[in-house]
């Protein structure tokens, strides 16, 4: 197993090895190498949130609503499709803004999604919303206070502002704060880094109005929920749903549409530069699809190598948001098949974000 380790990411190299043989041994491995760092990093991280907690360090608030979708541990946990069920649930009444930091963008500062982005140029996750959702605001900034000021000067400024991944950023007050936690990896079985996968302490969930539990099975029964519940120990006032992930019948192409099983017997290559590519693979398969897999860590740089080996392929199927990153390819043949999130009890859920923004 070939892995390149940097202490500064060394998050993605427990992601990487996860799903290999020996995944077992070499994070137990791992944890216990690792283990005496966690009480330099836990004291940081808790003295921070205290300051928060006791105003020592201020949090700044905007005249506006503002949802922050997040979580606490690194990782895919599926918030680009909860921010895009935010948005398909709010942009016909409202005047909706995403801002981003942009993870893996080549830009600086402050930057408008425009006719001329690209993945590059404000990453590819942003760049995916912005392409998808074309008559709402995306941008991008690390921070999120300038961020949130410069849409504000905008000549058409945002109603509500949509905070993707910023849990942590506890520089801005928002109002409603969403977190999230993978049904196969939740939160509360897990440590800190560098151990473990935790980006602060298990503690900062108590911050969230609402706890999804994502990439839920779609037939997850009401005991089950319950004992997720009673294991996350929500406060009292938190609420709680689940929601899967919901593959869409068709495949994309930039010109076309095709039904996925129209490539069933097909011989293609499945491309994936995600967090967690597991369920696409077992969707899959479970399909009946047979396919060769190029996997890459998310967010990858991709290669002029990696490129030539992918536009060699006669068929190609990614992620739609590997596509927004490979159309550079001008591949004839590759596809993308899209996602939705669904939420069990969604019109709670709707209810919820609803009477947030219109509260007065």
């Amino acid at each position: 197993l070939k892995v390149h380790y940097n202490i500064f990411n060394y998050h993605k190299f427990l992601f990487i090895i996860k799903d290999k043989i020996i995944t077992f041994v070499v994070m137990k491995l791992l944890r216990k190498i690792l283990f005496p760092f966690n009480v330099l990093y836990y004291s940081v991280v808790y003295l921070r949130n205290r300051g928060y907690d006791l105003g020592i360090l201020k949090s700044k608030s905007f005249p506006l609503p503002i949802i922050c979708v997040g979580n606490l541990s690194v990782g895919g946990t599926g918030k680009t499709p909860t921010i895009e069920l935010l948005i398909l649930l709010l942009q016909s009444n409202y005047k909706v803004a995403v801002l981003s930091r942009g993870y893996g963008r080549q830009s600086k500062g402050f930057v408008l999604a425009d006719a001329l982005s690209s993945a590059k140029s404000i990453g590819d996750e942003p760049f995916q919303i912005a392409h998808k959702f074309p008559k709402i605001t995306v941008a991008v900034d690390a921070n999120r206070q300038r961020g949130i000021e410069t849409l504000l000067a905008l000549n058409n400024p945002p109603e509500v502002v949509l905070l993707d991944d910023a849990f942590q950023h506890r520089k801005v007050s928002s109002g409603l704060s969403i977190l999230l936690t993978a049904y196969d990896h939740l939160y509360c079985d897990d440590i800190v880094l560098p151990a473990g996968n935790l980006r602060e302490l298990r503690s900062g969930a108590q911050r969230a109005q609402i706890v999804i539990v994502t990439k839920s099975p779609t037939n997850l029964g009401h005991l089950e929920k319950q004992t997720i519940k009673k294991r996350l120990a929500l406060q009292s006032g938190q609420q709680l749903f689940f929601s899967s992930i919901d593959y869409d019948e068709h495949i994309y192409s930039s010109t076309e549409k095709l039904a996925l099983q129209t490539i069933k017997n097909k011989k293609y290559t499945l491309v994936t530069g995600i967090a967690n590519a597991v369920p696409l693979v077992q969707y899959l398969e479970s399909l009946g699809h047979k396919f060769e897999h190029l996997e890459y860590a998310d967010h990858h740089e991709f290669s002029t190598q990696e490129l030539n080996k992918i536009s060699s392929k006669s068929l190609v199927l990614t992620t739609e948001k590997d596509f927004s990153r490979l159309k550079i390819l001008n591949h004839d043949a590759l596809y993308y098949l899209p996602i939705t999130t669904k939420i069990d009890d969604q019109d709670r859920f709707e209810d919820l974000v609803k009477a947030y923004i219109d509260m007065p």
